[in-house]
């Protein structure tokens, strides 16, 4: 059972901001540390300083010698249940490190010297140069190391979708960057009858990490191996005759196998000596970031289906315009544009606080486009996060709304917003209106009726991916005009 029907949300993982999973088995994806470290958030950048911290601390325990607080470090990622991803079949059980596991990745982390070296930077290195850590056990040993930030997400995502909070649930190691220790404490979090949630937000979700061992050694450390070979002239350099007696040098892949192996152990030796393969690895994987699951992936590992987008529609058209359904109107907007926009715009947040609460936003999301309307936006405005409006209304907007949009803009915030409304009676007017706040660099207004939504909706399925984007260039491209 997924968490969505086990707690009656009424809703489904498109238009849930976390990873729907269910509550007693795994789900086959992983938290990959390169798209924690793609998040353009506070939250990402807290996620992505905690993986530093712990795992530089062991590293320096390890090249100290103090190799009883090393595997004490690496114990405290032991096997727990909350997260309900990866490999286990039927119950979850976890797959991170207990004290049995923590003990053989410390040998191979002393026995491979990857640790003491320097080739060791980050903690997805492990993945290419330390036996036994595979995907699912580097997935669940990042949840582990970001369980903190993972808790406070688990409770508000919980707050916002109103599932309920249990107190008195024991949070289970947390990482302390300032003392460099584990810590626990007793917390809130959901409970379902076969233990605690912690839940996680699906953009960082992926069907497999983005470090692989074989890729990086057939692909990368190959390569510089067979150049290295014929540098030096070695006995596995060939000769091969062409046209015009003409020969070519040649190192064949097996020679090397055979020579050096291929095992991990062997990698991180080689690493060492040839460091520039794991350089240009980095370099490689950083310019082309893994992409968020999308929407039909998503249905498929859930055996769930994918959107129904006409049905988000009615959900919104059906509603009587007036102030009477005005609660109702920008829940339906949410769930719409949540869904639609999803993955570029992600963690919803309604009725959020400004200016010390005297001002609020209806909702709120984090752009954390990589491609599309949204990246070019925040490549050459300030956008980090895009604000709605949504006003239920059966007649003509005017200054104020518009205005008052405009005024939750901010450089720091981000200065672009949609309002979204049920008709436009004078569409120029209105457009003008928007231009003058766009002249007067207050930012940039797109508005969206009912008629737009349903446009949105079929561009959006008319792309293999990303989302509906040409209706929102088009005005956006009317501002600045």
């Amino acid at each position: 059972m997924l968490v969505s029907r086990y707690f009656m949300l009424g809703r489904n993982q498109a238009t849930l901001d976390f990873l729907d999973v269910h509550i007693d088995k795994d789900i086959p994806v992983f938290v990959d540390p390169a798209a924690l470290r793609s998040l353009q958030t506070e939250w990402g950048h807290h996620c992505v300083s905690l993986l530093q911290s712990y795992f530089e601390s062991v590293l320096t325990a390890i090249r100290k010698e103090n190799h009883d607080r090393a595997k004490q470090l690496l114990a405290c990622l032991n096997e727990r249940n909350e997260f309900h991803i990866g490999y286990s079949k039927d119950r979850s059980r976890g797959s991170a490190l207990g004290a049995v596991s923590a003990e053989k990745i410390w040998e191979s982390l002393v026995k491979s010297k990857a640790a003491v070296t320097g080739v060791l930077h980050d903690l997805e290195d492990t993945i290419l140069f330390v036996d036994g850590i595979g995907p699912d056990m580097l997935s669940d040993a990042v949840c582990n190391i970001i369980r903190g930030p993972l808790i406070q997400y688990t409770q508000q995502a919980c707050n916002y979708y109103g599932i309920p909070l249990t107190p008195g649930v024991d949070s289970g190691p947390v990482w302390n960057t300032r003392d460099e220790k584990w810590e626990s404490d007793l917390i809130e979090l959901p409970m379902t009858k076969h233990g605690s949630l912690i839940l996680i937000p699906k953009i960082i979700a992926r069907v497999k990490q983005t470090y692989g061992h074989q890729e990086y050694y057939r692909h990368f450390l190959m390569p510089v191996l067979q150049q290295h070979h014929k540098d030096i002239n070695s006995s596995l350099v060939h000769v091969l005759k062409g046209k015009n007696n003409k020969g070519t040098e040649k190192v064949y892949k097996t020679d090397l196998y055979d020579l050096y192996g291929a095992d991990k152990l062997a990698s991180a030796q080689l690493t060492g000596e040839h460091p520039q393969a794991l350089t240009k690895y980095r370099e490689t994987k950083s310019a082309a970031p893994s992409r968020p699951l999308g929407h039909s992936a998503l249905a498929a590992i859930e055996n769930a289906p994918t959107p129904n987008f006409d049905a988000l529609l009615e959900d919104v058209t059906s509603l009587a315009p007036g102030h009477k359904e005005a609660s109702a109107y920008e829940n339906a907007i949410e769930k719409l544009l949540s869904a639609l926009l999803y993955p570029a715009l992600a963690f919803p947040v309604k009725q959020d606080n400004i200016h010390e609460g005297r001002k609020r936003i209806d909702i709120t999301y984090v752009n954390d486009a990589k491609d599309g309307f949204f990246s070019w936006v925040a490549r050459n405005h300030p956008a980090s996060h895009v604000f709605v409006e949504c006003k239920n209304y059966g007649k003509e907007i005017g200054n104020p709304e518009v205005d008052q949009l405009a005024g939750r803009f901010s450089p720091s915030r981000g200065k672009l917003g949609i309002l979204v409304v049920r008709s436009v009676e004078d569409k120029a007017l209105l457009l003008k209106r928007c231009k003058d706040t766009a002249n007067d660099q207050r930012g940039f207004i797109l508005v969206l009726d009912d008629i737009d939504l349903t446009k949105l909706i079929k561009q959006r399925q008319a792309l293999m991916y990303g989302y509906g984007e040409t209706l929102l260039y088009q005005q956006f491209k009317a501002l600045i005009s």
